[in-house]
């Protein structure tokens, strides 16, 4: 791993973009909201360092964040064809086109796109923070659930891509306790009724101990750490969260689901002891079955102790 990664790639000191966990109890919902389509891909002030280690997985680590099936390389093209028209439109001071190349002004990167040079989902995977999955249907098959047919995923929050191609939404997510039960047919629904001109999004989060952007393992871990303590738990343990993106491409009808990843550590939130309490009473009500899963149990308890010292001290 490249020493870039290893100092904690993306994590930022300023507090949070994304505080989702209001009201102080955990609860699991597909909480979803209309997104303007100027709002699609996000920059944000880790974009420079964030594409740098994109490019550096793609080029080392390729067949474990890029997989494409066959039936998706209609819509990858179209998304890439997507991206060339709405980057430089969008954000006239990062990306320029210059007839069929599409230019990255910081950092520097040129890429044919009209036609492609390489494969599109490889190109939109060096263009943009967020990671970009296809998730496609049988157009013959109105039962059919969509499924996932190709993706860049550099930033994978404890999953393995190669597991998960082909697959529907509930087949990726039966590790996750009740999503079935509770999310699986909502949000089959609502992938099926998703227009082109309305796109969404959400916000997912986790805790984790490992600062690493890219990281495909990790979930299941139940032994407490000793070493992670009320004192150093601010710069031991990581609020990671994903700001999630599905927008309809027009042409395929496939679904883009973005991700874009946003990794702090615990200590950002000094500057909003409100937000670490609420954090805190989250971390206590969170069903054993998924905190597990989340890997939260290795450090829970002087998470939940750091949080609650920083609201105290950060109360009049």
């Amino acid at each position: 791993m490249s020493s870039m990664t290893t100092e904690i790639l993306g994590t930022k000191t300023a507090p949070p973009a994304y505080l989702p966990f209001e009201g102080g109890r955990y609860r699991m919902a597909m909480g979803l909201q209309s997104l303007k389509l100027d709002d699609w891909i996000e920059i944000g002030p880790d974009r420079e360092e964030q594409l740098i280690e994109r490019q550096r997985l793609l080029q080392v680590q390729r067949e474990e964040v890029l997989a494409i099936l066959p039936e998706a390389e209609e819509a990858s093209a179209e998304l890439l064809e997507v991206l060339a028209d709405f980057l430089p439109r969008r954000f006239p001071e990062l990306y320029r086109r210059q007839g069929p190349r599409l230019e990255s002004l910081t950092p520097k990167g040129s890429w044919q796109v009209a036609p492609p040079e390489a494969h599109p989902l490889l190109i939109a995977g060096h263009l943009v923070q967020e990671d970009l999955c296809l998730m496609q249907k049988d157009p013959k098959d109105e039962e059919a659930p969509y499924r996932l047919t190709a993706a860049v995923l550099c930033f994978p929050n404890r999953w393995l891509l190669a597991e998960k191609m082909g697959e529907p939404m509930l087949a990726i997510h039966d590790p996750v306790p009740a999503y079935g039960e509770k999310l699986g047919r909502p949000v089959d629904r609502f992938l099926s009724l998703l227009k082109a001109d309305k796109p969404v999004w959400r916000v997912n989060w986790s805790l984790s101990d490992d600062p690493a952007l890219f990281q495909p393992r990790g979930h299941g871990r139940g032994e407490m750490d000793p070493s992670i303590t009320r004192e150093n738990a601010g710069k031991r343990v990581f609020l990671r969260c994903e700001r999630q993106t599905l927008l309809r491409l027009p042409r395929s009808q496939a679904i883009v689901f973005g991700i874009r990843t946003h990794l702090h550590p615990l200590s950002a939130l000094e500057a909003r002891p409100e937000a670490a309490l609420e954090l805190a009473a989250v971390l206590r009500s969170i069903p054993e079955e998924m905190a597990r899963y989340k890997s939260l149990l290795v450090f829970r308890e002087a998470a939940i102790a750091y949080l609650e010292g920083l609201a105290a001290a950060g109360t009049p």
